[in-house]
């Protein structure tokens, strides 16, 4: 059973989220504090952290941070309209995708599961293949990287999208196409998370000698892994 810790300081929202959850069969907790959530999400017994922006006391972003220092559970953020510098601060930090309240029960267990499905399909799986590009190596069993012979650290999201960009090096890969295939459905109008996963890649990857980035922005189209790095 799928096991998700919910962290929310909205009570009757986390009950009603609980109770629809579990009629969905996915086992759930509902902490209100951040403190709390922290200490339950380092457990290392859930699958996934539903995590509210707005809370009390110590925020969403701080929670995020704090579990990301020693966790890296995949993380679904929930956040209230005009929350957009808060959404994009939480998928810098880590987050592997966000929900805008109010929203609806169906569509949170959608997204979990796509989050799971994305995170989880190669465990247990027996292949040791490398995936590389130059300097650039990815190990999908163990979902870890590296670059130019040291460790990349990168986020479920951050590796998937780079995963995309390595098997298909030299090619332009449709904005679209990333996100039917890393978060599951076509993309939205105005939404941002792939450039805001991308520029986070971008920033740890660092930059050619002439100063261009490996990964092109080609306008109107998508993005390029520059194929021989």
């Amino acid at each position: 059973m799928i096991k998700v810790l919910l962290i929310d300081d909205d009570i009757e929202l986390t009950g009603l989220l609980e109770e629809y959850l579990s009629e969905e069969g996915l086992q759930t907790k509902a902490v209100n504090e951040g403190r709390i959530g922290i200490e339950e999400a380092a457990s290392g017994y859930y699958d996934l952290v539903v995590l509210d922006i707005m809370m009390p006391r110590m925020n969403g972003i701080e929670v995020l941070q704090r579990i990301r220092k020693s966790s890296d559970i995949p993380i679904l953020m929930l956040s209230a309209r005009g929350d957009n510098i808060d959404r994009i601060t939480g998928l810098n930090l880590g987050a592997d995708d966000y929900l805008q309240k109010p929203c609806s029960p169906s569509e949170l267990v959608a997204r979990i599961r796509a989050i799971l499905r994305r995170t989880k399909s190669l465990q247990g799986n027996p292949e040791t293949h490398i995936l590389q590009s130059g300097s650039l190596k990815l190990f999908p069993r163990s979902r870890s990287a590296e670059w130019q012979g040291a460790a990349l650290e990168l986020t479920g999201t951050e590796f998937n999208l780079l995963e995309v960009l390595v098997k298909n090096a030299g090619q332009i890969v449709a904005k679209n196409d990333l996100s039917k295939i890393v978060f599951g459905h076509p993309l939205a109008a105005y939404d941002r998370r792939i450039d805001v996963h991308i520029s986070s890649i971008r920033q740890k990857l660092g930059y050619h000698a002439d100063g261009q980035s490996w990964i092109r922005s080609i306008r109107g189209m998508g993005y390029q892994l520059i194929e021989v790095i």
